[in-house]
């Protein structure tokens, strides 16, 4: 009975062992291994135990431990898959514990890329960091972690923490074609919030008022996307720093995207990793920029990592923190009208979940968006309930209290009660353990703004007709109002027949704002030969959505103009999925079938297959899988291309392929196809497909 309760119940089992012993200090040596995706290294704990203890754990996924050592005496031990379990040898007061260690993690920590473009990165939250450092997936053991990081000498390597130098020695002994490089933390963190990344980066420093060193990382090949990328970060730090009104907690600030990543980012103690996808210049600034991110996981530097949550039930604390005080950081950059219509649109998407959702904030189950948006806005009604001062006030006592430790929503609204009035029962009862959205108080903290007073007035004009609204619409569309007022008309006249609402269109488009005049894009199906020279503008706007939407739209609607459309999208290459580029190549080729034995065709036609392959990011491969089933829907390399796809670490990727693959077994010749690839795949290549052949 006791062993069936060890295996069932690890966190139960280290819940109580935190009582008793206190880890204080890892120091870890770990090198990485591409070619075979594995990890070995040497570990040294240092722990105190508090009182008797029968047994010690570290947590330690599909491990293999060798030269396990307590106070410098070789120990028996246990090592059940899960857990090294340490049972002798240590004593009451200070000890340590030292082991080699090999593993071959299969999540939380990533291999993605060939050749020069070969990454390495983490996730810990969510993926448990056991997988590749042996270490503790409760949240509530906090732990000084000092990395250094043995990797080949040509790349870049980052880990939490100040970068104490590197040198080509692996413990002590020469490894010339390598490096070492060391990291040193001086407060303790939770293990989810270890973080290792590798890959051919550059990077730029920028310093904060306070004097915080912020590293913003990049590849080589994307130096000239600096400025985009990274336009606010400067700024939000500064402002976050003033407006929390507690000094960064770390001693480094380190941003650092990574190709594949699982999340829009993830914030690492000192060290946040990001999707390459917002690694933008101009026009993917003006479609998708990193601000928002970017402001979110450097709030969680305070909010998660200095003070974390003692447990699921209270993510909040983290998530709806990180949220708001992003939002907060949009609104100094973006301006008032902008943070009010972000939090309207995310009141209109909580009160539409609420109808299914209904598990409240307060619950370990809630949904990221319980968690993320409506933790916002019940941080946003507090703030506007007891004033900006107070709130200040009381996350400053909040974060200075309890700095470095962990803990419950309790200790949060403790804080408010503390400097207000503020009723922070009826609070809890109506904002995080109800799941209803308060509809009503929020609109009333909505209203607050002139642009959502109009917005509803435009709102309030759906039932009349387009003749009777539209001298308002014409008053709004002219004047300097917030552009998604104007989208929000764009979008309410869908509708109405071109030749009525072309005057008005014509102002949109004459605001020469990015948003706007993509709505008109977004809108217009049929375009008439009076506004064709209005829309064939669009394909020179300064956002490649835009550009796509109005290509496809045009190539539509004029036939006779095809060649030319292509002519002037030649040369576009798009976001980080090469959206634009794949769009060219497959209507070139689709447009051009008929000399499919041409040079040109044959070229275009490989580059795009290439982008099927394993060199490119999912989003990239995704895209051109869909052009080239369409093409050469029976094309070798494709389809094996299509098999590898289903190892990629990216879940969304893996999901396209297996249903692809799903689907096409089903059609005449492919299940032979690809039955025919087995001998000569990789063998985990080999079992998926194999599973995929033998599903009834």
């Amino acid at each position: 009975m006791k062993k069936l309760i060890f295996f069932l119940l690890p966190f139960f089992s280290l819940a109580q062992q935190i009582s008793k012993v206190d880890f204080i200090k890892c120091d870890a040596l770990v090198a990485p291994h591409f070619e075979n995706k594995t990890i070995d290294g040497t570990v040294l704990y240092q722990f105190k135990v508090l009182s008797e203890i029968d047994s010690i754990r570290i947590d330690a996924k599909n491990m293999y431990f060798s030269n396990v050592a307590i106070n410098g005496n070789t120990v028996n031990y246990k090592n059940n898959k899960n857990e090294l379990v340490l049972f002798e040898g240590y004593k009451k007061g200070n000890n340590e514990v030292s082991f080699s260690y090999k593993a071959m993690p299969k999540q939380t920590l990533y291999f993605v890329g060939i050749g020069e473009g070969q990454q390495i990165w983490t996730q810990g939250q969510g993926k448990y960091t056991s997988h590749w450092l042996p270490s503790f997936d409760d949240v509530n053991e906090k732990v000084v972690f000092n990395l250094s990081v043995n990797y080949d000498a040509n790349f870049a390597v980052v880990s939490n923490g100040v970068y104490k130098g590197r040198d080509s020695k692996r413990n002590g002994i020469p490894n010339f074609n390598n490096s070492t490089w060391n990291f040193e933390m001086k407060k303790p963190m939770a293990s989810y919030l270890v973080m290792l990344a590798i890959g051919k980066f550059e990077h730029q420093t920028e310093t904060s008022k306070s004097g915080i060193a912020i590293e913003n990382y990049y590849k080589p090949v994307d130096a000239d996307k600096y400025q985009y990328t990274y336009k606010a970060s400067k700024t939000i730090f500064d402002y976050l720093e003033k407006e929390i009104g507690v000094k960064y907690p770390w001693k480094i600030y380190r941003q650092i995207p990574v190709e594949d990543f699982l999340y829009a980012g993830m914030e690492n103690t000192t060290a946040t990793l990001f999707a390459q996808d917002f690694v933008v210049d101009e026009s993917g600034y003006n479609d998708r920029n990193y601000i928002n991110v970017s402001a979110h996981e450097l709030a969680h530097q305070w909010f998660g990592d200095m003070v974390t949550a003692k447990s699921g039930k209270h993510h909040w604390l983290q998530e709806g923190f990180a949220t708001y005080y992003a939002l907060l950081a949009e609104r100094e950059i973006f301006g008032e009208d902008y943070f009010y219509n972000a939090l309207y649109r995310n009141a209109l998407q909580l009160r539409k979940s609420a109808k299914t959702d209904t598990i409240p904030i307060l619950n370990e189950k809630a949904s990221s968006y319980s968690f993320y948006q409506k933790g916002a806005w019940a941080l946003h009604v507090i703030r506007e309930a007891i004033g900006k001062e107070a709130f200040q006030k009381a996350v400053k006592k909040y974060l200075k209290k309890y700095q470095f430790q962990n803990v419950e929503t309790a200790d949060f609204l403790n804080e408010i009660a503390a400097v207000s009035d503020f009723d922070i029962v009826k609070f809890q009862k109506e904002w995080l353990e109800e799941y209803r959205f308060q509809t009503d108080q929020a609109n009333a903290l909505l209203k607050k703004n002139e642009s959502i007073r109009m917005l509803f007035e435009i709102q309030a004009q759906k039932s009349k007709s387009f003749k009777d609204k539209e001298p308002f619409f014409s008053e709004v569309m002219k004047s300097n109002a917030f552009y998604g007022l104007k989208k929000e008309i764009i979008n309410q006249i869908e509708a109405v027949p071109f030749n009525e609402k072309e005057a008005l269109l014509r102002l949109a488009m004459q605001t020469n704002e990015v948003e706007v005049r993509q709505s008109v894009a977004e809108t217009v199906d049929v375009i008439p030969g009076s506004f064709l020279t209005e829309y064939e503008s669009l394909l020179l706007d300064n956002s490649y959505d835009t550009k796509e939407v109005a290509f496809v739209n045009l190539y539509k609607n004029y036939p006779e103009k095809r060649a030319n459309y292509l002519e002037l999208a030649k040369n576009w290459v798009g976001k980080n999925d090469k959206g634009l580029r794949i769009l060219f190549l497959s209507y070139y080729l689709d447009f051009n079938y008929s000399n499919a034995n041409s040079a040109q065709y044959s070229q275009y036609f490989y580059e795009l297959l290439e982008y099927t392959s394993p060199k490119f990011e999912s989003n990239v491969r995704q895209n051109a899988f869909e052009s080239t089933l369409f093409l050469e829907p029976k094309n070798n390399k494709v389809l094996k291309n299509l098999v590898n796809a289903m190892i990629h670490p990216k879940w969304q990727l893996v999901k396209y392929a297996r249903d692809t693959i799903r689907t096409l077994l089903k059609k005449e010749g492919y299940r032979e196809l690809f039955s025919s690839y087995l001998n000569d795949l990789p063998e985990l290549e080999k079992i998926q497909l194999q599973r995929l052949l033998e599903e009834k």
